[in-house]
């Protein structure tokens, strides 16, 4: 993630960039319950994209440990060779997708999920770091280099079996010098992403070939609103049926739009939460509601979807629920939690104290402090716990309840090589901390 008072990387998860909620979790009245999660079918994707099944950072898995040994849980193995950048991992069919960059040349990678071992490497962009999560289909894998190089890759073979450029074939831009961290989102048959260009600021690719479906045109400026800039940010696209229109929802430099699915138009906009440096996390989609923050001085927003107008062509208005400031509320790069009622994060620019809030209200239910670690929090949860990886490289186990903060195990990170950015991913009884160059696998299931 962008920390440019410190670094001139990104990880926009988009870790990001850089944000798909096809099958979300039913959230349950009492949000400290355990919410109830639609489980996925297919044993060979059970993370196989940004932030898991659902694009929510959740996990659906059970039976893990509720407190870790002072030295942390038993490693299960630990490999090098990752090459540079704060991509995360993403799982299917006995895999580990990742990216990085290895003498300025990015690789879409392969590796094997026992061992660490690498299958295959496939050279997919000309940047010198790597930031976006590969997305998994059952059969590809794709990614999107800092330069705007999006590759389609055989996930057996590597083979490469297309690639696109976002500025030669959409003349996209980001709207900082950052590059491009999204990670795309499978919707079906189709590949959506954010070239960033005015008119494709989204784009619906054919996912076998590549081949266009639809670009969507973005709004003048005078329309939008001048906060922020022009082209892509660091986010990722989730999906929302909001107001009974599917529509692909994503932050992009001027702030949030809604995309209509079946072809492309700008349903709506919201400039407020955009910020001139880096617009990053992904937003959250709920029912008729998108929650949504940004980080540098920004703030967090809740937004309301309703339909503008009758029959089939009918608009989509946003309208602003609440806005928090940034003193109350805003999450740099390291994702926000909907359990139930309440939003769990990271607060603050380049920090990660623990915060909850309640989402409808936007009112705070606790907000310790500092917490165990230093620095941005990337966040996930499963099995009634939340996962802090802090900057600093201490990984927290926090109990996912709106009652009170209640911090479970701490542990120091067997690998630090830089800022301890990459979100966390908990897979079959495991939990993957990608590093730079490495990537370690800490074995967190119940003993049997």
């Amino acid at each position: 993630m962008p920390r440019p008072t410190r670094s001139p990387y990104v990880f926009a998860i988009a870790l990001v960039a850089a944000v798909a909620l096809i099958a979300r979790p039913a959230f349950t009245a009492e949000p400290s319950a355990e919410p109830t999660i639609k489980r996925s079918t297919d044993k060979r994707a059970s993370w196989s994209q940004w932030r898991g099944p659902n694009r929510d950072g959740i996990s659906p898995e059970k039976n893990l440990l509720s407190e870790w040994p002072e030295d942390g849980p038993p490693v299960v193995w630990q490999i090098k060779g990752l090459g540079r950048g704060y991509a995360s991992v993403s799982i299917g069919d006995g895999k580990i997708f990742s990216m990085g960059s290895r003498d300025k040349i990015e690789h879409l990678i392969a590796l094997d999920l026992a061992d660490g071992k690498e299958l295959w490497a496939t050279p997919a962009g000309d940047g010198n770091h790597t930031n976006c999560t590969p997305t998994y289909d059952g059969q590809r894998v794709y990614g999107i280099g800092l330069n705007g190089h999006l590759t389609c890759v055989d996930a057996k073979s590597g083979e490469q079996i297309w690639q696109k450029h976002f500025a030669k074939d959409f003349k996209g831009k980001m709207h900082s010098g950052w590059g491009f961290s999204e990670s795309p989102l499978i919707d079906g048959d189709h590949l959506i992403c954010t070239p960033g260009g005015k008119e494709a600021i989204l784009a619906a690719l054919d996912k076998k070939t590549g081949e266009t479906v639809w670009t969507a045109a973005m709004p003048d400026r005078k329309e939008v609103g001048d906060r922020g800039g022009d082209g892509a940010a660091y986010s990722s696209v989730v999906i929302s049926n909001a107001a009974g229109v599917k529509q692909y929802v994503q932050l992009v430099g001027r702030g949030l739009i809604g995309v209509r699915a079946s072809d492309g138009k700008v349903l709506w906009t919201y400039n407020r939460i955009a910020n001139g440096t880096a617009n990053i996390p992904t937003p959250i989609v709920h029912g008729d509601y998108v929650f949504c923050s940004s980080g540098y001085g920004t703030g967090a927003a809740l937004l309301k979807l309703e339909r503008d107008g009758d029959g089939p062509d009918a608009g989509i208005k946003a309208t602003e629920q609440y806005f928090l400031d940034a003193n109350k509320m805003q999450n740099h790069h390291g994702g926000m939690i909907l359990l139930g009622d309440y939003i769990y994060c990271g607060k603050g620019h380049n920090e990660g104290f623990p915060l909850c809030i309640e989402w409808k209200s936007g009112k705070t239910t606790w907000q310790p402090g500092r917490g165990p670690g230093g620095g941005s929090a990337a966040v996930a949860y499963a099995d009634g716990n939340l996962y802090f990886r802090y900057e600093s490289g201490v990984m927290a186990l926090i109990e996912a309840t709106h009652k009170e903060y209640r911090l479970k195990s701490q542990f120091k990170i067997a690998i630090k090589h830089g800022p301890s950015w990459p979100h966390p991913v908990i897979n079959d009884g495991k939990l993957y901390l990608r590093d730079e160059d490495e990537l370690i696998c800490y074995d967190i299931g119940q003993p049997e």
